[in-house]
């Protein structure tokens, strides 16, 4: 009775009806990022009754992140909370019906197995091309249907992959765009609506994917194998047929079974941050830090502030912050140069 009054105007939509929503019931998505797009998607997935929503995102929250992260408020700010935690706590507010499941890590070829397991789609929330390079990999490896997005300036595209079916990330692009080469949210800028616009229509075909999926695995009959471009400035909207793209183009990943991302040929230690001046540094193997030692061994070092999940310390020589998480890693801001970020990770956390 509960189900049926809190999502009966979603249940008298004809997609989904009583049957698609207890496929929804049922699901597991992973949102592999919970930035901007992975705000809208996780308040979408959750308010719609996704039985398990896995959240995995590497970040904390920052007052910039305010002007279009939709989840987040000031309050999270002053608490320094990560961002997976932080959605977490205001998602169960919304649905508590659900399972969410909030993950603090850096997502990378060594872990990603992990977080897949089970799962029956997987969205995109991510700000960088080597996730999602990874993430098509993955999602190729496992068979497991994942939905492309991205978003800068006023204009987003968003691209459905379905293993064996469509064509992928690589049958798009072969390899990432060059640095520089694009525009970022650094060069560009990000307007919200954008996001909001980009990320519903993920949300949307998302819902579509796991009815489909859920009811009777009519997934290609009833999924739309399109590329959709929008842009909220110009109020333009664009649709590009990709349904033969995988038999067009010769993908190393979809006919030759390439997993570069995967087998971690692609992999990186440090990742510039967009629009943070910041910089990632992650070890090269994963280890568990006792963050209370930490912050006891860095207090000569800076003004250190703590929570359960981080370490923070303002440095003036150079002057820079660094946030350290219990698996080592550590966003160091104040520089995009990685060799600044790697010798700052050096002497003050030592490993």
């Amino acid at each position: 009775m509960g189900d049926n009054l809190r999502y009966q105007k979603q249940m008298l939509f004809s997609g989904i009806g009583e049957a698609g929503q207890a496929a929804l019931r049922k699901s597991r998505v992973l949102l592999v990022g919970c930035g901007a797009l992975g705000c809208v998607l996780a308040d979408t997935m959750t308010r719609a009754g996704v039985g398990h929503l896995r959240i995995v995102d590497r970040d904390f929250v920052e007052l910039s992140n305010l002007q279009r992260q939709i989840l987040f408020t000031e309050d999270d700010v002053a608490s320094h909370l990560p961002k997976a935690v932080a959605a977490a706590n205001r998602l169960r507010r919304v649905n508590s019906d659900i399972e969410i499941e909030p993950l603090v890590a850096d997502v990378d070829f060594t872990n990603i197995m992990g977080f897949t397991d089970g799962v029956d789609l997987i969205l995109d929330g991510t700000d960088n091309f080597e996730i999602r390079y990874l993430v098509n990999d993955i999602s190729l490896e496992s068979g497991i249907p994942w939905i492309f997005t991205g978003c800068t300036g006023s204009h987003g595209q968003m691209m459905p992959i379905i293993p064996g079916e469509s064509g992928c990330l690589r049958c798009l692009m072969k390899n990432p765009p060059p640095p520089g080469s694009t525009e970022t949210c650094d060069t560009a800028g990000v307007l919200g609506p954008a996001i909001g616009v980009i990320a519903s229509l993920q949300a949307a075909m998302a819902l579509r994917i796991l009815v489909a999926k859920g009811i009777d695995g009519r997934l290609m009959t009833e999924i739309p194998l399109q590329l959709t471009i929008v842009d909220v400035w110009d109020l333009t909207f664009r649709k590009i047929d990709v349904s033969k793209l995988r038999n067009s183009t010769d993908c190393p990943a979809c006919n030759n079974g390439e997993r570069l991302w995967l087998d971690g040929s692609q992999a990186s230690g440090s990742t510039i941050l967009c629009g943070r001046n910041a910089v990632q540094i992650a070890p090269a193997e994963k280890m568990q830090l006792s963050l209370k030692e930490l912050a006891e061994r860095l207090a000569s070092a800076g003004v250190v502030t703590s929570n359960p999940f981080l370490v923070r310390v303002a440095v003036a020589d150079p002057e820079l912050e660094m946030t350290v998480f219990p698996d080592g890693r550590a966003i160091i801001k104040g520089t995009e140069d990685p060799a600044v970020a790697r010798a700052a990770y050096s002497r003050y956390v030592g490993t």
